[in-house]
């Protein structure tokens, strides 16, 4: 999956610094370090769905991004909060 860009809607950005301590910049850099995707849910329109990005910042903390992948290659960020044991578990596993 090539994500070319981001969508951020003002609402997310202050939920996201405010309830999970996650940065714009935290959660753009684990897309550049390529993170394990996987696909949530069908999207309403067609070929746009809600997938899941499992990564490692530069600084060393373990995120998940939850986003719609946008006909344009673009992610409309949705969530992003710290991964759960589980998770890191599994991205550990897969890489």
């Amino acid at each position: 999956m090539i994500v070319e860009g981001f969508i951020w809607l003002s609402d997310i950005i202050d939920k996201l610094e405010s309830k999970h301590g996650v940065t714009r910049v935290e959660v753009e850099n684990v897309f550049t370090q390529k993170p394990l995707f996987s696909k949530i849910q069908r999207g309403k329109i067609k070929g746009e769905n809600l997938y899941r990005a499992l990564g490692q910042t530069e600084s060393g903390r373990y995120i998940v991004a939850f986003f719609i992948y946008k006909t344009t290659r673009q992610a409309l960020i949705i969530s992003v909060r710290d991964i759960t044991d589980r998770e890191r578990k599994y991205y550990a596993r897969k890489k």
